[in-house]
């Protein structure tokens, strides 16, 4: 048990590690809880910003809604398979 959280802990850091490090190549922040830009959120944070989108049918019409030019941003800073899954 003790095995299986330390290595989700390692994936963690090294996804908010990925996160921050492409923040700093393309010199932008993005909001914190508070309304701050900053170049090292975390990835709690990034994963709550997320929770807002969904995947709906209206009238047989398929869209994503929320989808901000913000989440946008951070999404194009993530891996190519989270791209896929929002877009």
């Amino acid at each position: 048990m003790l095995f299986l959280m330390s290595l989700c802990l390692l994936i963690y850091n090294l996804g908010q590690r990925e996160l921050r490090n492409c923040l700093k190549r393309v010199k932008k922040g993005i909001n914190n809880q508070v309304g701050k830009v900053t170049l090292r959120p975390t990835l709690r944070w990034i994963f709550q910003c997320f929770q807002g989108i969904h995947y709906v049918i209206l009238n047989g019409v398929k869209q994503i809604v929320n989808l901000t030019e913000e989440r946008r941003f951070i999404l194009s800073l993530l891996p190519a398979s989270c791209q896929r899954y929002y877009l």
